[in-house]
Formats: C-alpha cells, sequence, structure tokens
C-alpha cells in the first residue's frame, strides 16, 4: 500500500521509484511476480481504450457499409434505367426492321450492362459478408465492456492518484510461506524510503514470530514475581519457580520451533506454548515448594522433605499436569490439522514443565538448603508460630447466598457468550500504530473494504466451449454475480485449458470477517448448481455458448476459508465440551470418589468457561472496554480461543478443584464432619491456591497486551476464566453448594466404590508410611500440600469414618 504524506497525486519520480522498489521485489527468490499499480492502471486504461476505439471503429464501419449499400443501390438502378434503354431500343428495331443491322451494337452494350450488374453483385456480396460480422464484432465489444463495467470498482490507484496498492505473489501458498522469506519482502519496504509516500503492507506479510515475548508478557511474569515473593517473604525461593518455568519453556518451545520445518505450524502455535508453560511451570513448581517449605517449618530434615514433598505434592502435580495433556491432546480431534499441532505443542510445553517442576525444582531446593524460609522462619523451626482458631462450619443462609451470588453473577456475564461470532482476524484488529492497520484501513478509505479479502469464485461448465464464446459467458456469469446482495465488483481471473472451468474474483462490499461478507458467501453457495438458462444477470441464459445443464459454483479464496474454518470449528465445540466434560466426570468421581463432588466440580467449570466466552464477547466482539484492552475495531472472536480456552480451562479448574476439595475429603475421612471438613478444606489450601491462580492470570494477562493479535484474545480468555474459576466457583460457589450438601456429598454407590481403582493422588499412602510422619503439617484438613487421602482403604461412609494413619 502506497500512499502519498500529502494527499496529492504520485508524482511521475514517485511512480518510477515504486515501480524500481516492487521490481526489486521480484527478483527475490520465492516471489513468483509482482504487480505495479501503474502498470496495472496504465494497462486497464489501454484496453478501456481500445474498446472505445474499436466501439468507434465498428460504428465507422457500418456508416461505410451503409454508404456503400447506397452506391450500389444508385448504381443499381442506373443499369436498371440503362437495361430498359436497351431493351426499349432493341423492341423499337425489332419494330421496323432494323435490328439486322445494329445487333452487334446491341449484343456490345448488354453484355457491358451485364458486366457491370455481375460486378455490383460481387461488390453488394463483398458488402453483405461484412455487414454479417459486424453483429458478431457488436456482440464481442458488448461483452467486453460489460465485463469492464462489472470490474468498475476494481482499481489500483484511486480516484485521486493519491493511494496505489502494490501485490506480491509468492511461489508458495499462505500456509506453507516461510517467515524468513516474507521477512525479506518486509525489509524490502521497510527500507523503500521513497521520498513523500507512506509504505505500508498487509498481515500476510507482516505476520510473524519475531519477539515471543514482548513487554506485557515480561510484566506478567514480573507480577508473577511479585507475588511469589509476598508469599514466600524472601527472594531466593521466589525465584526458583521463575527458574524452573523459563527452564521448561525454553525447552519445550525451542523443540516446537525446531520442527516447524517439517511440521507446518501457525505463528501462534510457539507463542501458546510460552504461555502455557510459563503458567503451569510457574504454578507446579510452587505446589511442591509450598509443600517443602511448610515440612521443614515443622522440623523436617532437608532432604527428607524434599523427598516426601516430591513424592505427595509432585505427584499431584503430575496428575494435574496429565489432566491439561488430556484436554490439549484431545484438540487433535477436531479434525483441523492446525488445531491438532497446536494442541500437540502445548501438551508438550505442559509436559516438560511438569517433568522440570519435579526433577530441577527438588534439585534447585537442595542447593538452597535451609534457605528456603526467610531467617524469621529459620529461628521458629520446629515450633507452632501460633494456635490455629476452632474450626466451625459456615451458616447455611450465608451458603445459599453465595451460592444464589456466585450463579447469577456468572450467568449474567455469560450471556454475550449467546451471540458468539467466530472468525479471524483482519487488519482492523492490529494496532492503530501498525503496518498492517495502516494497509488495512488505506485500502477501506480509498478502494472499499472489501478489496482487503476478495472471493474467489469458480464456475464448473457442463461442457467444453468455442473460444469465441468465453467472453460473452464470462459477462453474463459476472452480471449474475453482480446482482447478489453484498457484491461491488465482480472480474475473471481465469479460464481452463479446455474451456469448461472459469474463475472469477468477486470484491464484497465489506471485509473479510464482516457479518455480510459471511453471509454473501453463503449465498454465493446457495446459488450451485445454476442452470444455464438463467444464468444471465437479467436472469436471460448464459450467452453466445448453447449450453445447457447445470452449472457448479464453488466460493475460495482466504476470507472464505476462515469463515470455513470457523463453522467447522463452532460445530466441533459441542462435541469437544461434552469430551472434556466426560472427561471430568470420571477423573473426579476416581478421585474424589463421589458422585455429587464431581457433578458440582463440572457445573463450576461450566459456569466459568461460559463466562470466560461472555467476556471475551464483550470485549473482541462488542468493543466493551475497547480502550482498556486496545480493540478499536470489534470483530468475531478468534475462531479457535473458545476450543483452546475450553481446553486449558479444564485442566486447571481440575487442578484448583484438586488441592481444595482433597483437603476436604482428608478431613472428612478423619473424623471432621463434613460440613466443618468444608472450612479445614479451605482454610488450608486458598492460600496456596489464591497465589496459584494469581500467577496464573498474571501470566496470562501480559499476553493480552501481546504484539500478536492473535494471542490477545487468548491470554484475556485464559486469564479471565482462570480468575472466575479459581475466586468465584472454586472459592465461593464449590464451598457453599458443599456445606448444602452436607454428609452427602461424599456418597458413592457400594457396587461402584468396589470396582474403582485406587487413585492416591497426592501420595497419602507414602506420607503415611514414611517414617517422619506427623512430623510435618499432615494433620487432617491440611490441604495445602496435605495428603488427600482418596484411596480405597478408608473406609468413609456416613454411619462411620476410621482415622487413617
Amino acid at each position: 500500500m502506497f500512499q502519498t504524506d500529502d494527499g496529492s497525486a504520485f508524482t511521475d519520480a514517485q511512480q518510477a521509484a515504486i515501480g524500481d522498489l516492487l521490481g526489486g521485489i521480484a527478483e527475490v527468490d520465492g516471489v513468483e511476480d509482482v504487480i505495479d499499480p501503474f502498470v496495472a492502471a496504465s494497462d486497464r486504461a489501454d484496453q478501456e481504450q481500445q474498446l472505445a476505439d474499436g466501439a468507434a471503429q465498428l460504428d465507422d464501419a457500418e456508416a461505410q457499409v451503409e454508404a456503400g449499400m447506397a452506391q450500389l443501390d444508385a448504381a443499381e438502378q442506373q443499369l436498371d434505367a440503362g437495361q430498359a434503354q436497351l431493351d426499349a431500343a432493341v423492341a423499337q428495331a425489332q419494330a421496323d426492321g432494323t435490328y439486322a443491322f445494329a445487333e452487334e451494337q446491341f449484343a456490345a452494350q448488354q453484355a457491358e450492362l451485364d458486366a457491370s450488374r455481375a460486378q455490383l453483385d460481387a461488390q453488394r456480396a463483398e458488402l453483405d459478408s461484412g455487414v454479417a460480422e459486424l453483429p458478431a464484432q457488436r456482440a464481442q465489444l458488448e461483452d467486453a465492456q460489460r465485463l469492464v463495467d462489472a470490474a468498475s470498482e476494481i482499481r489500483t490507484v484511486s480516484e485521486d492518484g493519491s493511494v496505489a496498492t502494490g501485490a506480491v505473489m509468492f511461489e508458495d501458498d499462505l500456509f506453507t510461506l516461510s517467515d524468513g522469506l516474507k521477512a525479506e519482502v518486509a525489509d524490502e519496504l521497510d527500507g523503500a524510503g521513497i521520498e513523500g509516500v507512506q509504505v505500508d503492507y498487509s498481515t500476510e506479510i507482516a505476520a510473524s514470530i519475531d519477539g515471543l515475548i514482548g513487554i506485557g508478557e515480561v510484566v506478567g511474569v514480573v507480577l508473577a514475581l511479585l507475588v511469589l515473593i509476598i508469599m514466600f517473604r524472601t527472594l531466593l525461593p521466589a525465584v526458583l519457580p521463575i527458574i524452573s518455568s523459563l527452564v521448561g519453556v525454553g525447552v519445550g518451545v525451542a523443540g516446537s520451533m525446531a520442527l516447524s520445518g517439517v511440521v507446518d505450524m501457525t505463528s501462534v502455535t510457539p507463542v501458546l506454548g510460552v504461555m502455557l508453560g510459563l503458567a503451569v511451570g510457574i504454578d507446579y513448581a510452587l505446589f511442591i515448594i509450598n509443600r517443602h517449605r511448610r515440612q521443614v517449618f515443622a522440623g523436617m530434615e532437608i532432604r527428607e522433605s524434599i523427598a516426601l514433598a516430591n513424592g505427595t505434592s509432585g505427584n499431584a502435580v503430575v496428575f494435574a499436569g496429565s489432566t491439561v495433556l488430556v484436554a490439549l491432546l484431545a484438540l487433535n480431534v477436531t479434525g483441523i490439522p492446525f488445531l491438532g499441532v497446536m494442541g500437540t505443542v502445548g501438551a508438550v510445553c505442559v509436559l516438560i514443565a511438569v517433568l522440570i517442576a519435579v526433577t530441577l525444582t527438588p534439585a534447585l531446593l537442595g542447593l538452597i538448603g535451609i534457605r528456603v524460609l526467610n531467617r524469621r522462619a529459620r529461628a521458629q523451626v520446629g515450633h507452632e508460630a501460633h494456635a490455629r482458631p476452632e474450626l466451625k462450619p459456615m451458616k447455611t443462609g450465608r451458603a445459599l447466598l453465595r451460592a444464589a451470588l456466585a450463579i447469577v453473577a456468572l450467568l449474567i456475564v455469560a450471556i454475550p457468550a449467546l451471540s458468539m461470532r467466530l472468525g479471524l482476524p483482519d487488519g482492523s484488529s492490529e494496532a492503530a500504530d501498525s503496518t498492517q492497520y495502516r494497509a488495512y484501513t488505506a485500502v477501506a478509505d480509498a478502494f472499499g473494504a472489501g478489496q482487503n479479502g476478495p472471493l474467489l469464485v469458480t464456475v464448473s461448465l457442463p461442457e467444453s466451449v468455442d473460444d469465441d464464446a468465453i467472453i460473452g459467458i464470462q459477462a453474463s456469469l459476472a452480471e449474475r454475480l453482480l446482482v447478489e446482495d453484498g457484491v461491488v465488483a465482480v472480474a475473471p481471473v481465469g479460464v481452463s485449458a479446455d474451456d469448461d472451468f472459469l474463475a472469477f474474483q468477486v470484491v464484497p462490499v465489506d471485509g473479510p470477517s464482516s457479518e455480510s461478507t459471511e453471509q454473501l458467501v453463503h449465498d454465493l453457495r446457495a446459488l450451485s448448481p445454476l442452470d444455464a438458462a438463467d444464468a444471465g444477470g437479467d436472469g436471460a441464459g448464459v450467452d453466445g455458448a448453447g449450453l445447457e445443464g447445470d452449472l457448479e459454483l464453488g466460493v475460495a479464496g482466504q476470507a472464505s476459508g476462515n469463515i470455513d474454518i470457523s463453522a467447522k470449528l463452532a460445530g466441533v465445540l459441542p462435541v469437544y465440551l461434552a469430551l472434556v466434560v466426560g472427561l471430568s466426570l470420571i477423573i473426579l468421581v476416581l478421585v474424589f470418589r463421589s458422585i455429587l463432588v464431581p457433578l458440582v466440580a463440572t457445573a463450576g467449570f461450566v459456569l466459568s468457561l461460559f463466562a470466560a466466552f461472555g467476556a471475551v464477547v464483550a470485549i473482541y466482539q462488542w468493543g466493551w472496554f475497547g480502550d482498556v484492552f486496545g480493540v478499536h475495531d470489534p470483530g468475531p472472536v478468534l475462531n479457535f480461543a473458545p476450543i483452546i480456552i475450553m481446553g486449558v480451562l479444564f485442566g486447571l479448574a481440575m487442578d484448583y478443584q484438586l488441592f481444595l476439595v482433597s483437603g476436604m475429603r482428608e478431613a472428612w475421612v478423619h473424623g471432621v464432619p463434613a460440613r466443618t471438613a468444608v472450612v479445614a478444606g479451605m482454610r488450608n489450601g486458598r492460600a496456596v491456591v489464591t497465589a496459584a491462580a494469581i500467577i496464573m492470570v498474571s501470566v496470562f494477562g501480559g499476553f493480552v497486551f501481546s504484539h500478536l493479535t492473535m494471542v490477545r484474545p487468548l491470554g484475556f480468555g485464559l486469564a479471565i476464566g482462570v480468575l472466575f474459576d479459581a475466586f468465584i466457583v472454586r472459592m465461593l460457589l464449590i464451598p457453599a453448594v458443599m456445606h448444602l450438601l452436607g454428609e452427602s456429598a461424599w456418597w458413592l454407590p457400594k457396587w461402584l466404590d468396589r470396582i474403582l481403582p485406587n487413585v492416591d493422588v497426592e501420595g497419602s499412602a507414602l506420607e503415611r508410611t514414611h517414617p517422619v510422619h506427623g512430623a510435618g503439617p499432615a494433620a487432617a484438613g491440611d490441604a495445602g500440600g496435605a495428603a488427600a487421602d482418596v484411596g480405597g482403604d478408608t473406609a468413609a461412609t456416613e454411619e462411620g469414618r476410621q482415622p487413617v494413619g
């Protein structure tokens, strides 16, 4: 996109410089061709002039034919008159008996008249032949003019001459085009330096993964570090989760980048790996370090504490990471390759984060030794800091109020999700100071928004046609396409070698992500099959071909492809949600050995999920708080954001459910009444879960202001989803509902209890058999890192519960 700084028309020197710039880009290896806007405009003007000249010549030819016919008619009249005179003279001579004397003269005159008439007949036949060709020539000119008129709104230079669009055509398609080649072309454009001309380019050229980490992401990590410092009250152990996560991210993302040469992946794929690797890497290390700190503070020896922390909280980390892995790998069931690759890369990064958490983190804890505690805490090792207040269950009325408020609030926030529309961001979604945004808006202002995303419409004819009939068919089809609502211009772009397959460029009124363009794609596809007898713009048949049968229409192009992918993703969302919900129920039944607890936990996940969707729609589709989040041109929600948010949020929701509710169950199986056990689990688990959730929100929130447009809604959706799930669902709703359920929350049919395997998620069996068991914080209800006794050897029923250990 080229535009003059002062809004004046391009000078000859500027036009020449632009031509030289594009000519240089044409020499870049991997570039197929370029289109110089001024050469294209000149060629079009020449074609229009040729049509005008041809029409004028045809008019002159018709006038000449008419004049020649008039001359022939006059000459023929003269011949007729001469023939009449000769006939009269012959009759007179025969009557007076002088014919024999003048017979030779009469014969000569007749021969002269016959020769003249033969000459006139030949001239008339020649004129008739020219007359017969004139309608066909006229029809061809008219067809060509119809095509020009249909494409009149497609221009490369604006009407005032101050804006022009060039084109770079690559040898590879958009999905296999290397970032290196795009960067090379972008560097050429950035270094153009044409005096008085602003040079910008579209997202297809600008799209790159340069700078995976921006200032927003760094701020998110810094906030996470501040949370850790506040929680641990010392710097050294607070830095360990950051180090672990950075190492994991480095390994995971470097691995995915190494495979990018053999596996096609979108530019946002490694960014998702960075996002997940940072967030879960910090949280998983936090869980192990927090457990270790509590044990050391209680008097346990350093190495014994590291081993026990890794065998209990580390075991829970492996389980928690496994739920995230399953959710991400399940993206492969969508049948969309790039989404499956995203899920796989994200899953690998989470797997590496888990491995780093249970290997590097214990090693780092061994290196820092007793410095895992601050000086004040070291002085109190082995001594109770203060007596804990007595556990009292919450009031039932308060539980009802909390549950009602949480549910109503989440449902209200989820309302915008009902109008969610999926799509891919275009240039209008980019930062206002970016070259992509300037290019998009310049095209929209000078040529119409539709030229940012033209459609490719193909027409398959029932049979091959003659070359002479192609222009007429193209003109009729162009006019037929032009009458559709939302079409600005139509231009033919290709004909197959067999003359039975045509391609057209269709320019819509609005941009590629607009609702009207989406509707236009559906309307155009609904035309197929199109009866050849009704394929003209005025309802008439296809001109000049005598075609019979149906014409098959297809719609392609990038805008159309984005619409198709969005529709497929929208269709697979319910299937994926059902899969995730099913997995959630199975996992939670195994872990908590209960029917109602999994149902409540899963319902809470669904509530927080749809609330997150509602918030994303309100901001990115409706434009609420656009100034805060940099949304200046609202559009559809990123088409793969909901399914990614769903998968990741599922895994994290199960993590928080595990670390909170396992403490409730631990207290319950040790004889604490069910409603009191709810308070016990919350008291001991809320601190670490609160810190973990704030860290998650901080890291994900840092990506809300990423320089990559597709990353922003992902970061926001995950951040707000974690916020809703951790603080509203897990901290408010779940405890309230668990209180209301009371003892029935832990009900499980006896036959199911017998067949369920023993799933010891937090290593409670290890803790019970540990030689120093009881020295640490493994008392009943200690869920901050305490063992969750979820095995089958804890006979816990409403009639009686036997304490364990």
